[in-house]
């Protein structure tokens, strides 16, 4: 990262995340929810987020899951791509924590954070080329008004040369960021350095 941004609220600083519920103690975990913790991500142990939602081991597990396979599976779209539909609906849904890691995560792959700064100011002016607008345009579209999203938006993609496996990559990772969203912004708050 080569700049620390902060625009209308919005930052690619590493924040923290406080529970507003209790979260488990890992000293006295189950061992299903200690192995699911492990299971679920690096820092999951010592996360308010994940040692809240271990409660539910088994719901869990199974997001775990998903959201990994969504975010981290090998082949098809880039994660650089995947990052910036992330971080788009994270900042049109208003969740300063999850658009904080996703812009770092982005910055980290892409090598780039103009980008960022341009979400954080609007997301509809926002991208470097036609390849990040139509991503920004898609996941925009997902968060906003998904009734109206159409075959227009996916074939923006087409004509810029994304596979379909490509395009299914952008719309799992801006839709799995409506649920994160929402569960990140209704269990808790983050917290600035």
């Amino acid at each position: 990262m080569s700049e620390f941004i902060k625009i209308n609220g919005f930052t690619n600083e590493s924040l923290d995340w406080k529970a507003w519920l209790d979260v488990v103690n890992v000293e006295t975990a189950t061992p299903e929810q200690v192995r699911i913790l492990e299971a679920s991500h690096p820092q999951a142990k010592t996360s308010d987020y994940y040692l809240l939602l271990v409660h539910e081991p088994e719901i869990l597990d199974h997001r775990s899951e998903t959201y990994n396979a969504i975010m981290y599976a090998p082949g098809g779209v880039h994660r650089a791509d995947r990052e910036l539909a992330a971080l788009t609906v994270s900042r049109i849904n208003g969740c300063v924590y999850c658009a904080s890691v996703h812009a770092q995560r982005f910055e980290q792959l892409a090598k780039r954070n103009q980008i960022v700064a341009d979400v954080f100011t609007d997301p509809a002016t926002a991208g470097d080329n036609e390849r990040d607008k139509a991503i920004i345009r898609l996941a925009t579209a997902l968060t906003e008004s998904p009734e109206d999203f159409d075959a227009s938006l996916v074939q923006a993609l087409k004509d810029l040369g994304m596979t379909e496996k490509e395009i299914l990559d952008i719309i799992h990772a801006a839709s799995i960021f409506g649920w994160a969203n929402r569960l990140m912004l209704n269990l808790g708050e983050p917290v600035f350095p």
